[in-house]
């Protein structure tokens, strides 16, 4: 099938669930039994032990936008030259994004890189990393590698970042800090309260850098979450932001993310990442990407489409879970995780590893509406075995 028609298969399915949705049940009542026969399309191929359904690593089912995909292809037969060129058209569309000179911006291999190069930048034996002890792990595995001191800061009780907590850490620490959030959080899909954030990073605690991992922002609805973008432009000297097209862009095998901060603490950076980092397709793909208003709303309705069918079977099944704002969501289970893992397995399903200390918890990540609906029955199925 060709890249253009497969989009127009998923744009289609896309619109049949989301008009189900919309239309004669209300989203938060629509029953257990209208979710059950809800008749999937024709064309739809059940997942297979060789085929399964992928919703355990957080990636775009759609992939790349038709057009992001075309210029990859097309860039494959100019591969043998380095992107120079080209490499710097992305920095300036990125930095004309945020309004920041190009001297703002650095290009890394996703944003996993972007945390490797700030932690190296900065490491050093008087500097402690604070980070929520439930969050991606790699800021804390780098750090360890570099020898810095990591304080990992509890989660409340409702498996929120506690941000009163991690200021107290840092305020008792008598050395150099650098704060790591990711907002929207990732196992948790919970956000931290912009007030909050900015009136932080507003106050400008001594010796302190905030590292903000958005890789889900794009995901957020709730009114309550802000990008920091709003403050890098405005000045603020003492927040790298990172950045990733894996997830919105479903860009996440071609490794291409940034990082925005002030011009001098992007200086510091460039030291710890190499020259001509990304692949020439990646990069061509990113800058069709960026422009493809059309894709970026597709790919926001379809993630918000396929949230609410997988919230529609948790709420059937009186399962709690944490408020999304990203393309998983974190549930609660009744069995152990290990089980349910192998019970979905079984089923042509593969979830969400397990993510201590929030043991009896499993992370879905989010497939299209039709491959959610497809889990969604299987999960009801799962209830009424006591598999869930």
């Amino acid at each position: 099938m060709a890249d253009s028609d497969k989009t127009n298969t998923q744009r289609r399915q896309f619109l049949k669930f989301s008009g189900m949705l919309m239309g004669g049940a209300a989203v938060s009542g629509l029953s257990q039994p209208l979710l059950a026969k809800t008749q999937l399309s024709p064309t739809f191929t059940p997942p297979s032990a060789d085929n399964p359904i992928r919703i355990n690593f957080n990636e775009n089912p759609l992939g790349m936008s038709p057009k992001a995909q075309a210029v990859a292809k097309e860039t494959i037969a100019i591969s043998n030259r380095y992107p120079m060129k080209e490499m710097f058209e992305l920095r300036k569309q990125l930095a004309d994004q945020y309004s920041m000179p190009e001297t703002a911006v650095i290009l890394t291999l996703g944003a996993t890189e972007g945390i490797r190069v700030v932690i190296e930048a900065l490491a050093a034996a008087n500097v402690q990393l604070v980070a929520p002890e439930l969050t991606f792990s790699a800021a804390e595995d780098y750090a360890r590698s570099n020898g810095m001191k990591i304080t990992r800061v509890p989660m409340t009780k409702t498996w929120d970042i506690d941000l009163a907590a991690m200021k107290k850490a840092v305020a008792d620490y008598k050395g150099p800090s650098v704060v790591y959030l990711v907002n929207p959080n990732n196992p948790t899909g919970a956000i931290c309260k912009a007030a909050e954030v900015e009136a932080w990073i507003n106050s400008k605690p001594a010796n302190t850098l905030f590292m903000m991992d958005e890789a889900y922002a794009e995901f957020a609805d709730d009114p309550n979450f802000r990008s920091v973008a709003p403050l890098l432009k405005a000045g603020a000297d003492n927040v790298i932001l990172l950045k990733t097209f894996s997830k919105l862009f479903a860009m996440a095998g071609m490794r291409v993310g940034y990082a925005v901060a002030t011009p001098a603490l992007i200086a510091k950076l460039q030291p710890k990442i190499g020259d001509n980092l990304l692949n020439y397709c990646g990069i061509k793909a990113a800058m069709v990407s960026l422009k493809d208003e059309a894709f970026i709303k597709y790919s926001r309705a379809s993630n918000d489409t396929s949230r609410k069918i997988l919230l529609q079977a948790l709420n059937a099944l009186n399962i709690s879970y944490v408020p999304s704002n990203t393309n998983f969501i974190f549930h609660k289970l009744n069995v152990p995780l290990k089980e349910y893992q192998e019970h979905m397995k079984q089923a042509g399903i593969l979830v969400g590893r397990a993510f201590p200390p929030a043991d009896d918890y499993c992370r879905v990540s989010l497939g299209t509406p039709e491959e959610m609906t497809y889990v969604a029955k299987v999960m009801l199925e799962f209830g009424k075995k006591g598999w869930i």
